[in-house]
């Protein structure tokens, strides 16, 4: 026997004294971590810990300042993503890059398209993928329209994505932020597939009981360094994996006595939103026969909320959530009424929604809440840019929004050198804690919170919870979108659930487990059948 076949394996990825500055800002400082192959290596930390840094740089995304890359104990030194994927390393956004309007193959081969005498060759891409899905246990039918999708089925495309360009080391980003419980069941089905077949796995999470359900291995990133890496055998439970973290107990979402009032804040009648636009309805037309055959993005949507009162809203990425949004907020119009206090808002602009007492934290931070190249006074003014303290006759009133963000940043701790810092400079959690101090602010009675702590640590989170319980008990009215289900069952005082447009189900939340609450939201259990 050969000394060859002794040697114990490389690792399949070594980083060592990773130190990477922005301005101001030390992101990671001697960052040190072994990562064996055929692993799933969890990394935790908070937010601002250096964990996203660390990835894209280890994606040859970013350059580090110092310290030493090696895969499979070759040194290697990335200065593009297509440099990563060269050596076999590849990345699975949380946000997924995929285009709607192509088929599942065409996305997996875009950038990558096989050729025969110049042309595609779709035959041979189809017979790869197919390997590939039945090797790895990815299931997915490449003639279908991306947009025909469901959340978990994007997830298996990307995968397969990377996959399909020979990566063995794979990066999973936040991985189930979007998922329902049979889906995240799933996706760890489809990694621990992947991991004995030999590939290796980096898996970034929030969600620290699925990192204990999933990893082999965690590391813990403080304050941009490692601070331990550990067997998952030697981690007993979530809490003391907290501990790990952020030297805290593990906050709990649960919201107790009641506030509920009898005074409905907000009513929502019979909204209805077609996919190809909208039209007015004819005077005296039936607004079903006139919408007859029309693709509804919401159909015939009602409800309300009574000030102190949490309603949640549960379903699956892309059954009209973030139409419903938009229509409350009058960014886009529906048919219907909505009503605000006495008020009849249907016809009014966003801008008059938001002066009459609309708060809004949006489900995007960086696409909707933020101005990343603008300071933090700044991004304190937008959306409130007619009231004090930002107003000031027809100026914007420096002085005044410069010392309410002060205030922000101390009540809501968000981390920062300075008010005048940019937002792009700031975590992930502290840029979500300013939006949340911005729409608390200028006593708002209605609070639309979408995915309030999607991408934050349990830190942040916890700050989140505390701030939504105080304001409902001074009589706010909220609703509440979420992918976190435990976050649902366990601020809101009524869970409605949308599928398809339509609200299917309206359930107790004392009542209900994550695991029902994903049945319904799939349509596996329905109020009739349950």
């Amino acid at each position: 026997m050969s000394s060859d076949t002794l040697a114990p394996a490389k690792p399949a990825v070594e980083l060592e004294g990773i130190t990477k500055r922005f301005p101001g800002v030390v992101a990671n400082h001697d960052i040190r971590i072994t990562i064996e192959a055929g692993t799933v290596h969890a990394i935790c930390g908070e937010n601002g810990a250096g964990k996203s840094t660390l990835m894209k740089i280890l994606y040859g995304m970013q350059k580090p300042d110092e310290g030493q890359i090696r895969v499979n104990g070759q040194d290697v030194s990335f200065r593009t993503p297509s440099d990563a994927i060269a050596a076999g390393i590849g990345m699975v956004h949380q946000h997924f890059m995929l285009a709607d309007n192509l088929t599942v193959l065409e996305n997996i081969v875009l950038g990558a398209e096989p050729t025969t005498a110049g042309f595609l060759d779709a035959a041979g891409a189809r017979r790869r993928i197919r390997e590939l899905a039945e090797a790895h246990g990815l299931r997915v039918d490449p003639d279908r329209l991306v947009e025909d999708l469901g959340v978990g089925d994007r997830q298996r495309v990307e995968i397969l994505k990377v996959l399909y360009r020979g990566a063995r080391i794979l990066i999973l980003d936040e991985p189930t932020a979007v998922l329902v419980p049979q889906e995240v069941d799933e996706l760890f089905e489809n990694l621990r597939e992947l991991k004995a077949e030999g590939l290796t796995v980096l898996f970034i999470s929030h969600k620290l009981d699925e990192v204990l359900s999933i990893a082999d291995e965690i590391t813990v990133i403080r304050r941009g360094t490692t601070v331990a890496t550990v067997p998952r055998s030697q981690v007993g439970s979530a809490r003391e994996l907290a501990e790990m973290m952020v030297g805290s107990e593990l906050p709990t979402p649960e919201t107790r006595e009641s506030t509920v009032t009898d005074t409905v804040e907000l009513r929502v009648e019979g909204l209805t939103m077609e996919a190809e636009g909208f039209r007015p309805l004819p005077r005296g037309a039936d607004l079903r026969e006139f919408l007859h055959g029309k693709r509804l993005l919401l159909d015939d949507v009602s409800f309300q909320i009574r000030k102190g009162e949490i309603v949640g809203i549960a379903g699956v990425e892309g059954n009209g959530q973030s139409e419903l949004i938009e229509a409350i907020m009058g960014m886009r119009q529906a048919h219907g009424r909505i009503t605000l206090g006495a008020e009849d808002i249907s016809a009014w602009t966003t801008l008059r929604r938001r002066e009459a007492g609309i708060g809004y934290i949006p489900e995007d931070r960086h696409r909707q809440g933020l101005l990343l190249e603008a300071s933090l006074w700044e991004n304190r003014v937008l959306g409130h840019q007619t009231r004090k303290p930002a107003r000031k006759g027809i100026w914007i009133d420096r002085k005044a929004s410069k010392a309410d963000t002060e205030r922000i940043v101390k009540d809501y701790d968000v981390r920062t050198p300075s008010v005048e810092t940019l937002a792009l400079a700031l975590s992930g959690g502290n840029q979500q804690k300013l939006i949340v101090g911005r729409e608390m602010s200028g006593e708002p009675s209605f609070l639309i919170a979408a995915h309030p702590t999607r991408g934050v640590d349990v830190g942040a989170q916890a700050a989140i919870w505390d701030h939504l319980r105080r304001a409902r008990a001074a009589g706010l009215a909220v609703l509440l979108i979420s992918a976190d289900l435990d976050e649902l069952i366990g601020l809101s005082d009524t869970v409605q659930v949308i599928f398809r447009g339509r609200l299917v189900a309206e359930l107790d939340p004392a009542d209900i487990t994550p695991e029902q609450l994903g049945g319904y939201m799939t349509g596996a259990i329905t109020e009739e059948g349950s």
